[in-house]
């Protein structure tokens, strides 16, 4: 779903017994950047789940470099196809890092370098999309989105408007797990999630133009009628799932 303005993003698998030299990396692309101090971090610098990378502008470009632990994507994998997700703290992820995004990006990579054919090999235990997951991510997400909204029904009688925007943010990103589950579709990040979900065959019709609607009255501080609106979007969903079942 990539635009105009989107950067480019460079996953570096490693395994954890051969780790990345952080140091020939940061040689390496210090002739192509344009950056006078381009960000190239030690692992572990962004925490468990984005373990480090770098921020540089390459021809203009925007690029990001990320690194992957290849023994712990291979056991978030495993898990994950058991139907075994967890959700997870982490900067530059507000509706928070579900573990099984490690798993969607195996499976949406187009590998540039793979010469041992560990990516090609993992990409094998990505399709076809495994049902057990896509249960427990209904599952997980599905009952929080109610969850959400009643938690900012309360903080709106308070006047508590950034309690309100963030429980209605936390309710369209659980909304949007659950649609991209239901579809068999990996979500890798929340950045227009909602959006995505609302092209998909099975969707909630009416979720672009609600969505637009909902943060156009949070702003006019609407909370009740954004709140009401949020709420016939989450019964609609549930009558969704209800419709479409579990195939597990």
């Amino acid at each position: 779903m990539a635009g105009p303005a989107s950067d480019y993003d460079f996953g570096l698998y490693y395994e954890p017994g051969a780790p990345l030299d952080v140091d020939a990396l940061r040689k390496a692309v210090a002739p192509l950047v344009e950056d006078s101090s381009p960000m190239v971090t030690p692992l572990g610098e962004w925490g468990p789940w984005i373990n480090g990378g770098g921020w540089l502008t390459i021809g203009g470009a925007k690029v990001d470099l990320l690194y992957r632990d290849l023994g712990r994507v291979r056991e978030v994998i495993a898990e994950a196809r058991q139907g075994r997700i967890s959700m997870n703290y982490q900067p530059g992820h507000p509706h928070g890092f579900c573990s099984a995004i490690w798993m969607g990006e195996v499976a949406t990579c187009r590998p540039l370098h793979d010469p041992f054919g560990r990516i090609a090999e993992l990409k094998n235990e990505t399709w076809p999309y495994p049902e057990a997951l896509r249960d427990a991510l209904i599952a997980r997400f599905g009952w929080e989105v109610g969850f959400a909204i009643s938690n900012a029904e309360k903080a709106a009688q308070r006047a508590e408007q950034t309690h309100v925007v963030g429980c209605a943010y936390r309710a369209l990103c659980c909304m949007a797990q659950v649609l991209f589950a239901l579809n068999s579709r990996y979500l890798i990040n929340e950045k227009g999630a909602a959006a995505e979900a609302a092209s998909y065959p099975i969707t909630l019709e009416e979720l672009a133009k609600a969505q637009i609607e909902i943060w156009s009255r949070i702003g006019n501080a609407d909370a009740e009628g954004a709140l009401l609106r949020l709420r016939n979007l989450a019964n609609g969903m549930a009558v969704l799932v209800e419709r479409v079942g579990s195939k597990g």
